[in-house]
């Protein structure tokens, strides 16, 4: 059964958060502060914090520079995952990234749509690795930010949890080629 196997070591992950928002503030970022909150109750790290407009260069450039970061782990953004025309993190987040993580998107809309049904179709929730960073872009309603914690990323950022864990890949994110294959004595 999956779960927490208790004598595997906690890993705190270095998490970025992003909000992405035309209108949000430090003052009025509920779903900025709410991600926060749940981060630093699991026991993680907020790297660093910073909201940015609805405009796919400067989501772009504040990813880069936190996968060109060695302290930041994870990003985890909020906003601008809907299909209004203003909406453009999925489209920066798929410039950047090396591998996309598809089913995080699936898996988020398929645990949405328990909650607020076929509306869950409009949501582009993304996820990916780049540069041996974990990128993940949620809607960006407080509920929305809610459940992909609770549900999805509390647990794969958790290495403790079986049977497997985006943790326990972090330090094989940078690989490349393959091994070359052994001669037969």
């Amino acid at each position: 059964m999956p779960g927490i196997d208790e004598s595997r070591p906690f890993v705190a992950v270095r998490i970025a958060v992003l909000t992405v928002s035309d209108t949000r503030s430090p003052d009025d970022d509920r779903s900025g502060d709410m991600l926060v909150e749940r981060i630093e109750g699991a026991g993680h790290t907020v790297a660093a914090r910073r909201i940015v407009p609805d405009e796919r260069a400067g989501i772009e450039t504040a990813l880069r520079s936190w996968i060109a970061d060695e302290t930041v782990d994870a990003v985890i953004a909020t906003g601008g995952t809907g299909v209004t025309g203003r909406d453009v993190t999925p489209e920066a987040f798929e410039a950047v990234y090396e591998k996309p993580v598809p089913g995080f998107g699936e898996l988020f809309r398929w645990l949405s749509f328990r909650k607020i049904g076929a509306s869950t179709v409009q949501s582009r929730a993304t996820a990916g690795v780049a540069g041996g960073t974990y990128l993940f872009a949620l809607p960006g309603s407080p509920g929305a930010c809610k459940d992909a914690w609770d549900d999805i990323l509390v647990h794969q950022l958790d290495h403790r949890v079986r049977p497997c864990n985006f943790v326990e890949l972090m330090p094989r994110l940078t690989e490349s080629g393959r091994a070359t294959a052994r001669k037969p004595s």
